[in-house]
């Protein structure tokens, strides 16, 4: 008999009948003999609107507390879904991170799960229950509700299916699968059936929102594999693995894009050892994320350029780091806004010359100018304009033929 996790978004529970739905798929799994574990979202927007409620009661809402209000949306869509599959014959209750419990390390709304007790749920679905999990949160060692992070739900799921040693772990979203690139940027992406974590853990940290990149990191050290299908349409998803077999030979699999980035560069600093430490200290402090950063030396060696970037919510109060911060001495700071990274990803790219001279001159066919570049073994990323994306992202499918 087989072991299933199955995790569903909060656009799969947005609504009494689209809980309803889910239940059915539940069914489905529970009549084939499965034993079933069912990781649940809050309900679509119900997150969003907690959040802002804790904004209007404080514009610095203790961080605890935070975890305490937004932990609750779980709840109810929990109890909602196993008051469903009780109402059409199946054995079925609710469980909160703290029954089980879920153990967390780490800052409050940013904690990263390091324990699931199975004891208690192991029987009961041994007993032919089927147990309905909080996603998203779990609890810390002073018994505090913790949270995993937005999308954290994927995580949940992923790490019980560690524990319970599940055979199966299957995301339901509002997509069917994970995609060459964003359908609504490119009409001719087409779905990726199969592809390595380490691809996937670049598609998510470079802007494909399908998973959280913490939950892809999560199943590549548990050698968990994923499927990602669609909880409206009945079609094949998306397998998330480790596993060389049966791989396409493709080159790039996939195409992923940001929004709102900005530019920064800092002309002049003068060099000397810890320069860009104390640069980014500072920014680091006030939890700005830095990506893409470009340094270059002068001739004479006493000067650099330090180009990076950064959110554009982030661009007023990085120039006010950067200026108030006696630690470094500079010529002048120029700021570009209305920026996007859009980045190719694929494991053929180790072994295949030449990727980075096509991607150059596919995007100088269509005149779209490289601001900044970064590379890694499966990545390489290029800063344009955000007016050159849907561009840049149809002449790259085409050039690595993902069409």
């Amino acid at each position: 008999m087989k072991t299933v996790v199955l995790k569903f978004g909060g656009t799969s529970v947005g609504s009494i009948d689209r809980i309803k739905k889910v239940c059915k798929i539940i069914a489905f799994y529970k009549k084939k003999k499965n034993r079933i574990v069912v990781v649940s979202s809050a309900m679509s927007g119900v997150t969003n609107e907690l959040v802002n409620k804790s904004k209007l009661i404080s514009n610095n809402f203790d961080r605890a507390e935070y975890d305490a209000i937004v932990s609750t949306g779980e709840q109810v869509s929990c109890a909602l879904i196993a008051g469903r599959l009780k109402h059409i014959g199946f054995k079925s209750r609710s469980w909160t991170s703290w029954q089980l419990p879920i153990l967390t390390d780490g800052p409050h709304s940013s904690a990263r799960i390091s324990f699931v007790g199975i004891k208690e749920l192991s029987k009961y679905i041994k007993s032919g229950g089927i147990p309905i999990i909080t996603g998203f949160q779990g609890i810390s060692n002073d018994f505090r509700i913790t949270t995993i992070g937005r999308s954290g739900s994927d995580a949940t799921a992923i790490m019980l299916a560690k524990f319970i040693k599940a055979d199966e772990c299957i995301i339901y979203t509002d997509v069917d699968g994970v995609y060459t690139t964003d359908p609504k940027q490119y009409n001719k992406a087409k779905k990726i059936k199969k592809i390595f974590y380490d691809e996937m853990l670049e598609m998510a940290s470079l802007g494909s929102k399908v998973m959280q990149p913490t939950s892809v990191q999560d199943a590549k050290l548990n050698k968990i594999d994923i499927k990602v299908q669609s909880s409206f349409v009945s079609k094949s998803g998306t397998l998330i693995t480790g596993t060389k077999k049966t791989f396409s030979n493709q080159i790039i699999t996939g195409i992923s894009s940001t929004k709102n980035d900005a530019k920064i560069t800092i002309i002049g600093v003068k060099d000397r050892p810890g320069v860009a430490a104390s640069i980014f200290r500072p920014l680091s402090k006030n939890l700005i994320n830095v990506d893409m950063v470009v340094q270059n030396i002068s001739q004479n060696g006493k000067e650099t350029d330090l180009t990076f970037t950064i959110k554009s919510e982030d661009l007023k109060k990085t120039e006010k780091l950067i200026k108030k911060n006696k630690s470094i001495s500079y010529k002048k700071l120029s700021f570009d806004k209305d920026l996007s990274k859009v980045s190719i990803i694929g494991v053929g790219m180790i072994t295949t010359p030449g990727i980075t001279y096509r991607m150059f001159q596919a995007l100088a066919s269509k005149k779209i100018n490289i601001l900044v570049i970064s590379t890694s073994e499966i990545k390489i990323s290029v800063l344009i304009s955000s007016k050159s994306v849907k561009k840049a992202i149809a002449v790259l499918h085409k050039e690595f033929k993902l069409d």
